[in-house]
């Protein structure tokens, strides 16, 4: 087996890992809310373990496969979450949630497969256009929040997932930064970059269990995992310089995939919510008189 399709193979197997840690986190989130709480359950912990541990075998698949490949396999986390989590509350997945998550996996491998491939020169950012990135992305998380706690159902959901993933996106971003300067230049790894990168990450993954928490896994999952590579696409091209797709004959299949990535998303978000409290029974009334 060549470099490349074992690369491949390490990729599935990391889709895989990080939607079972995510459906499992999702399980507890749910019976327990988004708080301190979850903190002291081992089930919760051992999800995220089996996330991180998906997320370096990808970072591993792009080591020994192209990004081209790579990529698009990392989005079919979708279709892997949704029947997961419907099996760990205990039922079966719903058609529309299949569906959905197939469609939303779909149209973003196809956006993110037309992104050209950039060239290896190491990324730079000053630290004046960072810090005016970070109060954007930290204003624009907070406006999704607070539409997200006056919503309800689903579009709570939804708004809460949305600032989640555009948190891991500042996240992506900022390890992006870190990583290739590192590799010229060790002392990068010093930079006041790096704090960034756990502190966004402790924020993600707050903000993730909030929208977990509401019951609609599928559309909480599937708009985290759309807004997460589009704000990290469109920061290295506003500030890394990285390149978008310019070719004039993808804007057919673009609005193609996106008009998937939308149907997707509201068939998830019209799927009812999983709870993680059982209703007491209502006790019967008791016949006093004649």
């Amino acid at each position: 087996m060549s470099a490349a399709w074992l690369g491949v193979l390490i990729a599935f197997v990391g889709a895989f890992s990080y939607a079972l840690g995510a459906a499992i986190q999702q399980l507890d989130a749910v019976k327990l809310g988004a708080n301190r709480a979850l903190l002291k359950q081992p089930r919760w912990w051992i999800g995220g373990a089996i996330s991180f541990l998906g997320a370096c075998l990808h970072a591993v698949a792009l080591i020994m496969a192209p990004l081209t490949i790579i990529q698009p396999i990392s989005m079919t986390t979708l279709v892997y979450a949704v029947p997961l989590a419907a099996k760990l509350h205990g039922r079966k997945p719903r058609r529309a949630e299949l569906l959905g998550s197939v469609a939303v996996s779909i149209g973003l491998a196809g956006l993110m497969a037309m992104i050209p491939l950039s060239d290896n020169k190491t990324p730079t950012l000053d630290s004046g256009p960072a810090i005016g990135f970070l109060v954007g992305v930290l204003a624009f998380v907070a406006v999704t929040q607070f539409i997200g706690s006056r919503a309800t159902g689903p579009h709570r959901a939804l708004f809460y997932a949305l600032g989640a993933g555009v948190a891991t996106g500042t996240v992506s971003t900022f390890v992006r930064l870190v990583g290739a300067g590192a590799s010229e230049d060790f002392a990068q790894l010093f930079h006041w970059f790096s704090l960034v990168v756990p502190s966004m990450l402790i924020l993600a993954t707050i903000l993730l269990q909030r929208a977990y928490a509401i019951g609609y896994f599928g559309i909480a999952y599937a708009v985290a995992q759309v807004s997460d590579p589009v704000a990290s696409v469109l920061a290295g091209a506003g500030l890394l310089g990285e390149p978008l797709p310019t070719n004039p004959s993808l804007f057919v299949p673009a609005l193609l995939c996106g008009a998937l990535l939308i149907a997707g998303t509201i068939v998830l978000g019209r799927n009812a919510p999983d709870t993680g409290h059982v209703k007491e029974p209502v006790p019967e009334l008791v016949r006093t008189g004649p």
